[in-house]
């Protein structure tokens, strides 16, 4: 795929679960699994409906979908889907069009990464795919306290690349990261259809 960065472009934000790293169909998994052993089921729509959002914010939507705020910690839920995802997490791939963006663009455009996960479940996930000495620039969900499609995320990336918001494009996978960018001033770019983008 040849991707030109449009004129007046001087910075570059990656979203990374769905965009940069095919992750999501294993944290489809890692969710199904940690729902079921409380009797509730994750379907591929409720998840794709908060791409992009912390693990502990997915885990209330789900308990409060089911009723079950009484008899269910969303921490223990979350907590549960982290540790299956980060046994499936050596599994991961790159997605080869965003990544060979950041590997053509890597010392020409300022770039920083800006994810709604964990820092330490995102920094194993750049590890995995060869990526992790791309960004010197990361905002996490630990970063931030609010999260997409509210713009922190991104406007702590940019003050971090000190570059204007109109000067910025984001790559993302999510309809909240792309509301969030669009928030913040930027120019979103959807992913999704790039690749096969099915889980």
């Amino acid at each position: 795929m040849n991707f030109k960065l449009p004129d007046g472009i001087e910075g570059m934000i990656f979203d990374l679960d769905g965009t940069l790293a095919n992750t999501m169909p294993l944290h489809m998994q890692a969710w199904k699994q940690a729902c079921q052993s409380f009797g509730m089921d994750m379907s591929s729509e409720f998840l794709r409906s908060f791409t992009g959002t912390p693990g502990k914010n997915i885990a209330r939507a789900i308990i409060r979908y089911y009723d079950k705020e009484d008899s269910v910690d969303p921490e223990i839920i979350a907590e549960r889907k982290k540790e299956n995802f980060m046994n499936m997490q050596h599994l991961v791939k790159e997605v080869k069009p965003v990544a060979d963006i950041v590997r053509d663009y890597h010392g020409r455009k300022a770039m920083a990464l800006g994810t709604g996960g964990h820092r330490d479940t995102v920094l194993r996930t750049l590890e995995v795919i060869g990526m992790k000495d791309y960004f010197k620039h990361i905002v996490t969900a630990d970063d931030v306290s609010r999260h997409k499609p509210d713009p922190e995320t991104f406007i702590k990336c940019a003050g971090l690349l000190g570059i204007a918001h109109e000067k910025i494009i984001v790559f993302e996978d999510g309809d909240l990261g792309i509301r969030a960018a669009r928030i913040a001033g930027m120019h979103p770019v959807d992913v999704r259809s790039w690749y096969e983008y099915s889980w």
